[in-house]
């Protein structure tokens, strides 16, 4: 530029960028949209990263703890090794791994410091906390130890080492390892690997992305509004610039300078949260998950320079929108927004395209996968078309505002009134994204629901009886003498019965069968026959109604069998994995669980499963539930920073148009006029996006999920609707705040 030395110049340009961006009308608005967009571009990045190594991480662990089966006869540095598994009340499935040491120098598994005695168990850290209320400490023997991180895949990892007192009598050659992680002296066997995270994780394509497209997104959308923030008079600067000379490098130190301050701030934001997570091992709020920073510190290097990509992608997007040739910005003519003439047309194909969605499935047929496409073109044309639908509600809507605030002398209602009805295509960019959001956010955990939809009909039989009945499962071969001792030692007022299928169990036909004393029979509302008697057709006790819905039969009859302890005692040990204990109380409250878990594992070699009829389903569908809730956070959070989006830019356009309101204060003799006008300008677009787009999205996910689904909830609608409603109250009083402050300042000079 001319007078300037070459020396100096880029420093005043920098600051010539700094200081402008501390006079410009929506400086701040931008300053902030700046600051929030690398934090949440840097933390998404991060994420990321993060997964990544969880993943590898996760994936190493396993390896490194998966057994090597001997391939030649002999016990010498061998360890019986049986995978079983065990849950707690309402949670999910976890290993429980029983193995007994041959002699010799065998192996221990990893994180496991020194072997158990017999009739000891080593748990992980995250199983005794959870289980404390359950005695899981007691369930299983006395507690010897707990497992290290170097043998969990992750800090949360449930998982147990048992080493029953009596050994393992029923083992095969299969169950015999020599090491962990290495086939040097035997047979890599991944089946015997302890843990379920392989089974039960998704993919990690799914998880990235869910992080990319619920934050990501939305982080970018929201760098979008702050390169544009106060464009039009940066647009005027910019011309400037170029009259005296400026170069296009001149024009990008001047954006730097500008942007600068902003970007390096949450750069270092952003920063020191990744810096947080790698020191130390951080819980995620609301999903109760760890995140290792053991992980993190593996890709230390990618996950430090993650702020640093970050602040430099900011910086050359400020830049290149700066240096972008726009169409109109060297015109002389005044800037203006008419109502599109399109916009009409799409708000008439919302209702349509809304019925497609709900109601277009069931015209369809049994058959799903067109039922799927019909239902998946509805919503994408419902997502296209409410944003118009709402904008041109609210143009009307505007109408009748101005008229309102016309007859009652109201400015700023009337001021706002006429905006709504002459720029709807306004509001439609406004809540455009919070809808979408909405919408996808309900569905997201919709259809995580619908995954787990198998465990529904369990859900019921468990609302319906509770654990006032329990189905109890020997593990391996059981002798008389142990499963007598187990049935002597129930806890009080409570009765045990034996239930088989059609044909005893066999596979053949005929009637399930009930063995039990007369106790047991009466305490299940039954006569007590002399030898046997039949019932056709359903019990009268619910709980023998849900028993034998869940045990598989041919016809709907049931033989009652009269037999003393001694006598179930030999049926139970003898068809153990045929046919299966079932435990009620007298009073008909529910059985203690932990109890009867803890008893089967100090009197029966391998303890036993104990849960309410098709509990295991309801177990089965838990870790759809747990992944759910990570849906649920990154949606909330999509949603937030959507809505934080929507807001600046309505506050950016408000501000930008706010110099016309000042002289209204001298009119109307306040200031109340800017207040109001930023409630109809800021607030009233979000609210409208909360309430419409909610309804809308739950209307939506309805039909994909199931009546009583646990999934969507009423909670997390109203969840979603307040974080809109929230950071749309925030939105409107910062914009009051610096409208109020911007008319303070006026003073006329012919305008």
């Amino acid at each position: 530029m001319v007078g300037a030395s070459a020396g100096n110049l880029p420093q005043r340009l920098l600051t010539v960028g700094r200081a402008a961006g501390r006079r410009a009308e929506a400086g701040g608005v931008r300053f902030v949209a700046l600051l929030l967009a690398t934090v949440v571009l840097s933390v998404t990045l991060a994420g990321l990263a993060a997964v990544h190594a969880v993943y590898v991480g996760k994936e190493e662990r396993r390896v490194a703890r998966t057994p090597v089966v001997q391939v030649r006869a002999g016990g010498q540095g061998s360890t019986t090794w049986l995978v079983g598994s065990d849950s707690l009340v309402n949670e999910r499935r976890f290993s429980v791994v029983f193995l007994a040491p041959h002699e010799g120098d065998a192996p221990l598994p990893p994180g496991v410091e020194r072997w158990p005695a017999p009739g000891q168990a080593v748990l992980s850290p995250a199983l005794r906390e959870a289980g404390a209320a359950e005695g899981i400490d007691r369930r299983y023997g006395e507690l010897a130890g707990t497992i290290k991180m170097s043998g969990l895949d992750e800090p949360t990892e449930w998982l147990a080492y048992v080493r029953p007192r009596d050994g393992l009598s029923d083992k095969r050659p299969s169950d015999v390892i020599v090491g962990f992680g290495s086939a040097v002296d035997g047979l890599f066997a991944p089946g015997l690997e302890p843990g379920s995270g392989r089974v039960d994780d998704k993919s990690e394509w799914m998880f990235l992305a869910a992080v990319a497209g619920m934050l990501g997104l939305p982080g970018l959308a929201l760098l979008l509004i702050a390169v544009r923030t106060g464009a039009h008079a940066r647009d005027r600067r910019t011309a400037l610039v170029a009259a005296l000379g400026g170069r296009r490098a001149d024009r990008a130190l001047v954006a730097v300078g500008e942007a600068g301050y902003p970007v390096l701030l949450g750069a270092l934001l952003g920063g020191a949260a990744v810096a947080w997570a790698m020191l130390d091992d951080l819980r995620i709020p609301f999903t109760g998950y760890v995140l290792s920073s053991e992980y993190l510190r593996q890709y230390g290097w990618w996950v430090v320079f993650v702020p640093v990509a970050v602040l430099v992608a900011v910086l050359a997007a400020v830049v290149v929108a700066e240096l972008a040739p726009r169409r109109g910005a060297m015109g002389t003519r005044p800037y203006s927004q008419v109502a599109s003439a399109w916009l009409p047309r799409l708000a008439a194909l919302f209702p349509v395209m809304f019925l497609v969605a709900v109601r277009g499935p069931d015209f369809v047929g049994s058959d799903s996968g067109p039922r799927a496409l019909v239902s998946w073109a509805g919503i994408a044309g419902t997502i296209l078309t409410l944003p118009a639908a709402m904008a041109v509600a609210t143009a009307a809507a505007g109408r009748v505002i101005a008229r309102w605030g016309q007859s009652r002398g109201l400015a700023g209602t009337l001021v706002a009134g006429r905006r709504a009805n002459t720029y709807p295509g306004s509001t439609a960019r406004l809540i455009t994204g919070i809808t979408v959001a909405l919408i996808v956010l309900l569905q997201a955990v919709a259809w995580q629901g619908l995954f787990g939809s198998q465990s529904a009909d369990a859900q019921h039989t468990l609302d319906r009886i509770g654990r006032s009945a329990l189905s109890v499962g020997v593990r391996g071969k059981v002798s008389d003498g142990a499963m007598t001792t187990f049935l002597n030692r129930l806890p009080d007022n409570t009765e045990a019965l034996l239930l088989a299928g059609s044909g005893g169990g066999s596979g053949g036909t005929g009637p399930m069968r009930l063995y039990g004393d007369c106790p047991a029979l009466v305490a299940l509302h039954l006569e007590c026959p002399a030898l046997a008697a039949r019932i056709n057709g359903a019990p009268q006790d619910p709980r023998l109604q849900e028993l034998i819905r869940w045990t598989p039969h041919d016809t709907l009859v049931t033989e009652i069998r009269r037999t003393d302890l001694r006598e179930l005692a030999h049926r139970a040990a003898e068809s153990a994995e045929n046919s299966s204990l079932v435990l009620v109380r007298r009073d008909g409250a529910a059985v203690p669980v932990a109890a009867v878990k803890q008893l089967a594992h100090e009197v029966l070699p391998r303890g036993a499963r104990a849960s309410a009829p098709g509990e295991d389903e309801l177990t089965a569908g838990i870790p759809n539930r747990d992944q759910g809730r990570w849906s649920t956070l990154l949606g909330l959070i999509g949603v937030a920073v959507l809505t934080v989006t929507a807001g600046l830019s309505a506050m950016a356009e408000f501000l930008r148009h706010g110099r016309a309101l000042a002289p209204l204060s001298v009119l109307t003799g306040g200031l109340r006029v800017f207040r109001t006008s930023a409630g109809w300008s800021v607030f009233m677009p979000l609210l409208l996006a909360a309430l419409a787009g909610n309804a809308v999205a739950a209307g939506l996910a309805d039909p994909v999920s199931t009546s009583d689904d646990a999934f969507l909830t009423h909670e997390l609608t109203m969840s979603a609707a307040s974080t809109v409603l929230a950071v749309g109250a925030l939105m409107w009083l910062w914009a009051s705040t610096v409208a109020v402050r911007q008319a303070r300042r006026w003073r006329p000079r012919g305008d």
